[in-house]
């Protein structure tokens, strides 16, 4: 039987406790940090946090992500007041990469810096089609000289990727919108650089508080320099409705009214909503929409009485318990009001997939909850999207093809390892790792700590592809980084829980695994310190980092 009358569950803020946590899996490092440089070429990437002498370029191993290969030497390259962007005539999408980085550039060094589809040897140069199969769609090869700087690339993606590898190769003084002292010289050599996962994602809650707009793409230009590729929108919750859907109006003019602790609420008009969508895709951003069912829902059951078994619309909720809300599985309005969200969703969204989240069902009993899965992923490729779902879905049926992102602490989950060998593929984000809402430590002024104390060594000290026992290697699609929104309402305090985490999560996810160091990559993140400050991110200075 439906359990609509099933209590509250009450629990700390953030997703749900585990009766116990999972120890830190302790790995050995594949390589010493010394062994690592002289193996993979990464000059200069094990060596000291301090700053570089004056005028001497960065190394150009010292970035994050990592790059998977660095061949280092030659003669560095000075962008100076004669330089130009050169870009890969007849292609518009090398011609907003060279714009793009031109309006990096500019401010900080005073120069002009045209953007040209001329041909010419000299300048910085922007190159579509190299040739090369084993870059893949996102990778890139970056060659610095004397007389240039050639990015190259197969797709656009990778054009782009490339130009944020450029960015971290100047000083840090190059973010600034205001004229800087050069000189702004990048290191000779090569770098040749393709992700280790496809999915390199981060999700931000605009549900239990709601976040603008300019918010949203603020967000998305610090993801974008460390080469994220998807933005998960957590759009519907208990507290909040935030996308307009025209067949049922009240969901978001009055199920969007509020947030946690009763503040104003917002939602997402449809030209919003792809004013996100246009934002994220020019730096390369999969927009990846979560519509959570059949819990987490009670913002919809309070729009529309008739999606409740006693068809009695409860009232708002500004609270932060979880587990006591879920659509009506027995009834067909629940189906018509899914399909047509997932209609108006998709047809706005043309990335490749609709979350429709699945966790913390406590108020549907399993039968229900299978019930309503063996329902709902069809909706979703009815309208041409791959179904996502948290990681519960492996206690129902996942469809072929259908893609769980996994949020537990311990790794042993059965099912999960089962799903994974039948074909589902995973998502990554343990909350004991990659939740980027837990507490750095006890006196954290925000986030929560039901997975325990994250600190950006822990964020860090993890691998997907071993997480969970009995998961094959292959079925790890990729990893995301959530943060959820219970104690967070504005920018900077979105920054200074996902920074420096962020990073960590972002350098899992695109470098090679034998990049991964400890030792050297907290001498690399603290190098990120003045970039961020001169960013205006409000980043935590966590005391495991040496920082610049």
């Amino acid at each position: 039987m439906f359990g609509c009358s099933a209590p509250t569950v009450a629990r700390p803020l953030g997703r749900e406790p585990l009766v116990r946590q999972r120890q830190r899996r302790t790995f050995a490092r594949l390589l010493g940090s010394l062994t690592l440089v002289a193996a993979a070429g990464f000059a200069g990437i094990g060596a000291s946090a301090a700053p570089a002498a004056a005028g001497a370029p960065r190394p150009l191993g010292q970035i994050v992500p990592a790059p998977a290969s660095v061949s280092a030497g030659g003669t560095a390259y000075t962008i100076g007041s004669g330089t130009r962007i050169r870009v890969a005539p007849g292609s518009p999408d090398a011609q907003r990469i060279g714009d793009y980085l031109a309006g990096v550039l500019r401010p900080s060094t005073g120069y002009t810096l045209p953007v040209t589809s001329a041909a010419g040897s000299d300048g910085i140069r922007l190159l579509l089609g190299s040739g090369d199969q084993g870059l893949g769609d996102e990778g890139y090869r970056l060659a610095s000289g004397g007389g240039s700087l050639t990015v190259t690339a197969n797709k656009p993606a990778g054009l782009f990727h490339g130009v944020q590898t450029l960015r971290q190769l100047l000083p840090a003084a190059v973010e600034k919108r205001t004229k800087q002292t050069g000189p702004w010289k990048i290191a000779g050599g090569t770098i040749t650089d393709s992700p280790r996962y496809a999915y390199r994602g981060a999700m931000i809650d605009v549900s239990r508080h709601f976040f603008s707009v300019d918010q949203v793409k603020r967000y998305i230009d610090q993801l974008a320099l460390y080469k994220i590729n998807e933005l998960h929108l957590h759009l519907s919750d208990d507290q909040g409705w935030r996308i307009a859907v025209d067949s049922w109006p009240r969901l978001a003019t009055y199920g969007g009214q509020t947030q946690v602790g009763g503040g104003k609420g917002g939602y997402y008009t449809k030209a919003d909503y792809q004013a996100i969508i246009a934002y994220a895709s020019s730096r390369y951003l999969e927009v990846v929409p979560e519509i959570d069912t059949p819990g987490h829902t009670n913002a919809a059951l309070a729009s529309y009485a008739e999606l409740n078994c006693n068809g009695v619309a409860p009232p708002l909720y500004t609270g932060t318990n979880v587990g006591f809300s879920s659509l009506c599985v027995p009834k067909d309005v629940t189906y018509k009001f899914l399909d047509d969200v997932v209609r108006e969703v998709a047809a706005l969204t043309p990335g490749r997939y609709v979350h429709i989240g699945g966790d913390e069902a406590h108020s549907t009993s399993h039968a229900d909850y299978v019930s309503f899965m063996d329902k709902a992923q069809p909706v979703v490729g009815k309208y041409g999207k791959t179904v996502m779902a948290w990681h519960q879905i492996a206690g129902a049926t996942p469809v072929k093809g259908a893609v769980a992102q996994y949020w537990g602490t311990l790794g042993n989950e059965t099912d999960v390892a089962a799903a994974a060998q039948a074909g589902t593929r995973l998502v990554m984000s343990p909350a004991n790792h990659a939740y980027l809402d837990m507490k750095y430590d006890a006196k954290s002024p925000l986030g929560t700590s039901w997975a325990g104390y994250v600190d950006v060594d822990k964020s860090y000290a993890w691998d997907p592809d071993t997480f969970i026992v009995g998961v094959p290697a292959k079925a790890v699609l990729g990893v995301e980084a959530p943060i959820w929104s219970e104690t967070l309402t504005n920018s900077s305090q979105i920054e200074y829980m996902a920074f420096p985490r962020l990073q960590g999560i972002a350098e899992i996810g695109w470098s090679p695994a034998a990049t991964h160091d400890w030792a050297s990559y907290k001498t690399r993140l603290a190098q990120q310190g003045p970039r961020m400050t001169a960013l205006g991110i409000n980043f935590y200075r966590s005391p495991v980092v040496p920082w610049v």
